[in-house]
């Protein structure tokens, strides 16, 4: 960091209570970056972890007086990069914040800090007879801010939709320490510009959020499960796009391929069939969830379903469900590993899918692919030796090329991960000279200073370009 930044940073730091920052290097690396691959990351000038709003405001008022660079951090879980430091930043965690303030079973609404951990929400829903939908794979882990910040998704959207579709206000601290409340606790209300779906999914750009209200749905039925074996991969995909047209929506669709499979069985010991060559894992929570799983029960197999179970039973779909989970983390076992996230119509995933065999069986890579078939969201993975230059290259080229097709078929370069770092050049491409102009447009009202997360999503040449 140059002597300049180190002054800004030294003298906005003297302004805050001593006991919400370190400056203590080893503390400060464990606060440098996500869990992204292929993204820079630096070791940031200091840490700050409120305790409440007003402290953040207080910070972000010193930090927007002297231009320090702020980067708003949840749990760190991300993996798109949006949480990385740079050296003359500030990072400002959240995790301090984590008490869920009030459970509303009358209006169904919760009222949460951006700290607290989203399963600790599901959990305390369940108890109020109530359900927090959003169930993005690291549900364990992430927090309920961070989810906001990337509008994160999970197993559960092709029924109950992402989290942004449960939020129904926030309380944000602007980049000059300014605090604003969007948003409503009603079942209606158009006053206004819609403030909180600009800030959800945001990344950390326009504002640090402080407090989030999110609606609560009545809790679902018992989930029936269905697990359907396929002989080839993109005969699986073809069951996914018959589901869909048959009008069908399960609560949860989600798929593995040969790779993931074989990659959690030998994880976990689960068995699931070193035959397998793509797992289709389908859930209903609906009240004729039988028949509906019959209904896909038939379309897998006149689509190429070498083998299907269904279950009621609830230990039975939690071990399945449990598959699901680990496909990251037995993936990451095979070696170096870098996540894609791309989300195309649910018509065209059998043609992603077979895109991503061939990447693979061109480049020499192993690419496990698993994700939310039921709403066109792969995750595909490439594993690859990072000591080596060539592989390397050929992860990244692999990366590109599935990232450009997931465009080319009518989709999007990310479904719930975000943009951070790893896609903020892909951003422009799909988004268009217009559509960026009007994201820096943005970007310069809430924040003219351009210091919140300023490589996060936009460059910094981008955002200040207006």
């Amino acid at each position: 960091m140059n002597p300049s930044a180190t002054a800004r940073a030294r003298a906005a730091l003297a302004e805050l209570p001593a006991e919400i920052a370190t400056t203590d290097p080893d503390i400060l690396a464990g606060y440098a970056r996500d869990q992204s691959q292929f993204t820079p990351s630096e070791t940031p000038a200091a840490m700050l972890a409120p305790r409440t709003t007003a402290e953040v405001a207080t910070a972000m008022t010193a930090l927007h007086r002297h231009g320090v660079p702020v980067v708003p951090r949840g749990a760190g879980s991300g993996l798109s990069g949006a949480a990385n430091a740079t050296a003359d930043s500030v990072v400002l965690s959240l995790h301090r914040m984590d008490a869920i303030l009030e459970v509303d079973p009358a209006n169904r609404l919760a009222v949460v800090q951006p700290g607290v951990v989203t399963a600790a929400l599901r959990e305390r829903a369940s108890g109020a007879g109530l359900a927090y939908p959003p169930d993005p794979g690291s549900v364990e882990f992430a927090t309920i801010g961070g989810n906001v910040a990337t509008n994160a998704g999970g197993m559960c959207c092709v029924k109950y939709g992402v989290t942004g579709d449960f939020v129904l206000g926030l309380e944000v601290v602007l980049a000059d320490g300014r605090v604003v409340r969007t948003g409503r606790r009603t079942v209606k209300g158009v006053a206004g510009y819609d403030l909180t779906r600009l800030f959800v999914g945001s990344e950390g750009t326009l504002g640090v959020i402080t407090e989030v209200t999110v609606r609560l749905v009545p809790a679902p039925r018992p989930a029936h499960t269905l697990v359907a074996s396929f002989a080839a991969l993109p005969d699986a995909g073809r069951a996914v796009t018959a589901v869909v047209e048959d009008g069908l929506t399960p609560s949860m669709m989600e798929i593995l391929d040969r790779t993931t499979v074989r990659a959690v069985d030998a994880m976990s010991g689960m068995g699931l069939g070193d035959e397998v060559h793509a797992l289709l894992l389908i859930q209903s929570d609906d009240p004729d969830a039988a028949e509906v799983l019959a209904r896909v029960e038939h379309l897998c197999e006149r689509h190429g379903a070498v083998d299907v179970a269904i279950s009621a039973d609830r230990a039975e779909g939690a071990m399945l469900l449990e598959a699901r989970r680990l496909a990251l983390p037995a993936l990451e076992r095979l070696g170096d590993w870098l996540l894609d996230d791309v989300s195309v119509p649910r018509s065209r995933i059998a043609e992603l899918i077979a895109f991503v065999e061939e990447v693979a069986a061109r480049s020499g890579l192993t690419i496990g692919v698993f994700g939310h078939a039921g709403d066109g969201n792969l995750h595909p993975t490439i594993v690859f030796d990072d000591a080596d230059p060539a592989a390397r290259a050929a992860a990244r080229g692999a990366f590109d090329e599935i990232t450009e097709r997931a465009l080319h078929l009518g989709g999007t370069i990310t479904g719930e991960h975000g943009v951070g770092r790893l896609k903020s050049g892909w951003l422009a491409v799909e988004q268009g000279p217009v559509g960026m102009d009007l994201h820096a447009s943005v970007k310069a009202a809430l924040d003219p200073a351009g210091i919140l997360n300023p490589c996060a999503v936009m460059p910094r040449e981008a955002a200040g370009s207006r």
